[in-house]
């Protein structure tokens, strides 16, 4: 059973940064991952995601601000988010499809901006 364990969350102030992390606990080469959030009464959101050939993509709301990464020798990815604003607060989730379309979710980590 594949397991993404997420990290990395917590309270910032605005204009401060964050890295999550995404490590699963196989070595299943994924398509692609992603990062989605989830503000309170929100729909989840795609964030960023990253493909296996190393291209990226961006929601409008974080382009410029935040970074996604992997690295596969630790079956890790990671997103750097930079000058953080209060419309970031949310739950964000790790997500990795397989090349087969398997889906897996982490259980996601709460991450607040606020002063």
């Amino acid at each position: 059973q594949v397991q993404l364990v997420e990290s990395g969350g917590g309270l910032v102030q605005p204009g401060g940064s964050l890295r999550l992390s995404c490590v699963a606990n196989s070595g299943i080469i994924f398509n692609s991952m992603a990062w989605h959030r989830q503000a309170p009464g929100k729909q989840r959101e795609a964030v960023a995601i990253i493909i296996s050939t190393g291209n990226t993509n961006y929601a409008d709301s974080v382009k410029g601000r935040f970074t996604i990464s992997r690295d596969n020798d630790k079956n890790t990815m990671y997103l750097q988010m930079n000058s953080l604003k209060p419309e970031d607060t949310a739950v964000y989730y790790c997500n990795a499809v397989t090349l087969r379309g398997s889906v897996y979710w982490g259980q996601g980590t709460q991450v607040t901006v606020s002063s």
